[in-house]
């Protein structure tokens, strides 16, 4: 088990951690200092279980943002799910098909005759 050292706000604190989990922790505690920084730059030096207690809430309120925002687009997803967009492909009218073949027709009869009057 190995122990990991960081600071919050203005003290440093030393956890051990399960084998592989180090980074999460430093991670977690990274980010529970900067909510405290942020409390520490508005209102100055504060008591320790103060400034932990407001930092966490500013985190929990902050997961909870994140989580409606998650649960929102989740919903949205499962509705384009159910209804997916409709595709319209194009559908090429006959006479066009027809109208198309015959000009390449046309034109491969022309590319026969132009190669036989080169040929002679």
């Amino acid at each position: 088990m190995a122990e990991v050292d960081f600071t919050i706000g203005h003290k440093e604190y030393r956890l051990a951690a399960q084998d592989g989990e180090e980074r999460l922790l430093q991670r977690a505690a990274a980010l529970l200092d900067a909510e405290a920084q942020h409390i520490l730059a508005q209102a100055g030096r504060t008591p320790e279980p103060r400034l932990l207690l407001l930092a966490g809430l500013m985190l929990a309120d902050k997961v909870a943002t994140l989580e409606e925002r998650a649960e929102k687009a989740e919903r949205h997803l499962n509705r384009l799910q159910a209804n997916p967009t409709r595709v319209e492909v194009p559908v090429i009218p006959s006479d066009l098909k027809e109208a198309m073949a015959e000009l390449a027709a046309r034109a491969e009869s022309l590319a026969d005759r132009l190669e036989e009057q080169a040929g002679r």
